[in-house]
């Protein structure tokens, strides 16, 4: 285990630390092959998510229990609030399209990734200001929705501002995870999944800049950083693909527990809920074990732990 490992606790229905963490249910039993993007709609009251690889988005409605599901034509890699309620941005594996899920109106693209189909769009997340942080990497989804193999280090970290500038922050990255923010908006969150690397950055609020690049949680032996959320307390919450669990890590790099999960692949998480403090988690059937029946479906953990409100892509010009 790396050296910023303190005495974790692994918890299931523990409170420790004043922290309490409820054993994970299953909300949504919808099988993903690569559950992912999760994200909480306050206006909704849902939690939406998607599929990479069977093209989906679910939303799952925690009033009644439902699960609605719309298809794509293409890999469904992220989905992030815009400034117009009734409208996401979904990340395809070639670009960004906006789209209504009320009268599943779907519009030109956004941004268009250049490279695609030998690399796709993966996580994506809207900062503090505004603008929209896409990671990418070597497409591993064939046009069938298969998996082929990944590896490489094709992947970029772009930022697509308000007034519709794009650039490239990072370069050589095997498969970009994690896109998070601190509750103070002074520190940003970014993992390579074959690194087993998450790094910090000092955030400009103002402009959007990094600076001072260090690892934050790297090495950990459960498995690969996937998809993060940072909670009200500036703790970021890493979901362990292989690793059958979620890491919670302190603002100083070490790590405060490990909720276990009962299914061994884990993706993305992020808090909602009325007072944001259900922890919804995506999970994949994707190379997962016979024995894990639940693999793919989603999570919801009742914690006494708050999130933070969903950041929004501002939308420019005159996008529809």
């Amino acid at each position: 285990m790396s050296a910023n490992m303190r005495s974790a606790e692994m918890l299931s229905g523990a409170a420790v630390n004043g922290i309490n963490v409820r054993i994970p249910v299953c909300v949504a039993p919808t099988g993903d092959v690569c559950g992912e993007g999760a994200v909480w709609h306050t206006a909704h009251q849902a939690v939406y998510w998607n599929d990479i690889n069977r093209f989906l988005i679910h939303r799952f409605t925690p009033a009644d229990g439902t699960v609605r599901t719309w298809l794509f034509d293409e890999p469904v890699t992220a989905l992030t609030l815009t400034t117009r309620p009734e409208t996401l941005a979904v990340i395809l594996g070639s670009g960004v399209i906006l789209w209504e899920p009320e009268t599943d109106k779907r519009s030109e693209f956004v941004f268009r990734l250049e490279g695609w189909p030998k690399v796709r769009l993966n996580d994506a997340r809207a900062d503090p200001r505004g603008s929209l942080w896409m990671g990418s990497m070597r497409n591993n989804v064939n046009t069938d929705g298969s998996s082929r193999e990944t590896g490489g280090k094709d992947g970029k970290l772009f930022c697509l501002d308000p007034n519709g500038t794009v650039t490239v922050r990072r370069e050589q990255i095997g498969i970009a995870n994690t896109l998070a923010w601190s509750p103070d908006r002074r520190c940003f969150y970014f993992g390579d999944s074959l690194a087993n690397t998450i790094w910090s950055y000092d955030y400009d609020a103002v402009t959007g800049g990094l600076d001072n690049e260090r690892p934050f949680l790297q090495g950990f032996v459960r498995g690969l950083p996937d998809g993060s959320t940072a909670d009200a307390e500036g703790y970021l919450w890493n979901c362990r693909f292989f690793g059958g669990c979620i890491v919670r890590v302190a603002p100083d790099g070490v790590i405060d527990r490990v909720i276990e999960m009962p299914v061994k692949n884990i993706t993305t998480c992020t808090f909602g809920g009325p007072d944001l403090r259900t922890l919804y988690v995506t999970t994949a059937r994707a190379e997962a074990p016979p024995s894990d029946r639940l693999a793919g479906s989603l999570f919801a953990i009742d914690t006494n732990v708050a999130g933070q409100p969903e950041n929004q892509f501002r939308l420019f010009g005159n996008l529809s």
